[in-house]
């Protein structure tokens, strides 16, 4: 019996939720997995899951198996990574979740830069602004725009993410400009829908009161930028993060409303779940990523070409 390929069976069908969804990930075969699962318990002298005809859940033992396996794991792994990041290049494969807008415009181009310096690590992207279960689907890290709320995950802050208030000439000259987050329940909002109560702004005013406003969606989508290009031509008023609006700003063609209500503060992270130890290839892509952001000329431009333009609106 091989123990720890047993042992990482085990863990497969933990993180997969299934024996058959751990032998596709695997590339093996489900009678494989299988037996090495009977295998282990045998070895081990215990049931690891409750079985039943639609799924498989961890017994009591299974589940302290499960986080010792782990770790376990991640120690051979660390220690082949270590070993082989002294005797060469970071080397093997990193599956990661991205944010569309976000990961394109900014995200893109630090991986390309990331792969030229790395050229024997592989990468396996999904662009999605959808929220994924980094354990379930297999995902060494997954890139989130977000508040964060307390999770099982761990989380390093990349970047500042600001959201700003805006809408076309075209559209204030027709129906006027709004002068109070009151006032938004009568004009057209173009909302991001993949949030959760996304028919209220949350704006906080200069004494840091939250103040959570009603709006009607006149369109919905689940993509900013065309979002952002509907706002440009005049469909109505959008709430927006300003690394997709800034360029519009600038030019003109979106106008800052609103300016002294400052929406809910964001930021852009990296999450990856909470082993003992990080593998190589993860530690390495993360602190490249917050090195980038930090200080980096491109985002500080965008900010302060943002603000500067918010003021002249006002004036």
């Amino acid at each position: 019996m091989d123990r720890f390929e047993n042992m990482n069976a085990f863990v497969r069908v933990v993180e997969a939720g299934s024996i058959s969804a751990a032998a596709d990930r695997m590339d093996v075969a489900k009678s494989m997995v299988s037996r090495r699962l009977k295998e282990l318990e045998q070895h081990l002298g215990v049931e690891l899951f409750h079985r039943t005809t639609r799924q498989m859940n961890l017994t009591d033992s299974g589940r302290a198996f499960y986080q010792q396996s782990v770790r376990i794991l991640a120690d051979i792994l660390e220690a082949e990574h270590a070993t082989s990041q002294f005797h060469g290049a970071l080397r093997g494969s990193l599956k990661i979740a991205l944010p569309l807008s976000f990961g394109l415009m900014h995200l893109g181009p630090a991986i390309s830069e990331f792969m030229q310096a790395h050229p024997e690590i592989t990468f396996d992207l999904d662009f999605n602004d959808r929220q994924v279960d980094i354990l379930t689907e297999g995902f060494d890290l997954a890139i989130r725009i977000a508040s964060l709320s307390d999770s099982s995950l761990i989380a390093r802050r990349l970047a500042p993410i600001q959201a700003i208030m805006c809408a076309s000439p075209a559209y204030l000259e027709h129906m006027g400009e709004p002068q109070s987050p009151e006032e938004l329940i009568s004009h057209r909002c173009l909302v991001y829908n993949l949030i959760s109560n996304f028919e209220n702004w949350n704006l906080y005013d200069i004494q840091g009161q939250l103040i959570k406003t009603k709006i009607m969606p006149y369109l919905k989508a689940s993509n900013g930028e065309f979002l952002r290009d509907a706002a440009v031509d005049g469909l109505g008023i959008i709430l927006m993060p300003t690394f997709i609006v800034h360029r519009e700003i600038e030019s003109g063609a979106l106008k800052p409303l609103l300016t002294e209500y400052k929406p809910s503060s964001l930021a852009a992270y990296a999450i990856y779940p909470q082993t003992r130890h990080l593998s190589q290839r993860v530690r390495a892509f993360v602190e490249f990523l917050i090195k980038r952001f930090e200080g980096s000329p491109y985002w500080d431009l965008c900010l302060k070409n943002l603000n500067n333009a918010s003021e002249n609106s006002i004036k």
